[in-house]
């Protein structure tokens, strides 16, 4: 499985579209563990980009701090789970506490 954190200075951006980079971990599952991480600087924001590279990337999941309704539903589209309204810490924290079932979710910070 392959998780997307929108990040800068290895912590989740709470600006999804506009973060300076980011952390795609390759994760287990089974063993909750992570098996690679690597950080990747995104193409510019324009509507639909994202969704498609991030597909290209094989990413199964993101998680975000807030997200706009129509990347939501172009990344439901791909087949890509999307769970919005993570406070910020540092991404490997955000992909470790999702592993475990502790991640905590509130509201989406994005409103458009």
């Amino acid at each position: 499985m392959k998780i997307a954190v929108p990040s800068a200075e290895n912590r989740l951006s709470m600006h999804f579209g506009h973060c300076k980079e980011f952390d795609i971990f390759e994760v287990d599952m089974d063993s909750r563990t992570i098996l690679k991480k690597e950080s990747h600087t995104p193409p510019p924001h324009e509507p639909g980009v994202l969704p498609a590279w991030l597909s290209e990337m094989n990413v199964n999941f993101i998680i975000a701090g807030g997200m706009g309704q129509r990347a939501l539903q172009l990344f439901e589209e791909k087949n890509i789970h999307v769970i919005v309204g993570v406070q910020p810490d540092l991404t490997e924290n955000v992909v470790k506490n999702y592993m475990e079932g502790t991640i905590e979710s509130g509201a989406n910070v994005c409103d458009h």
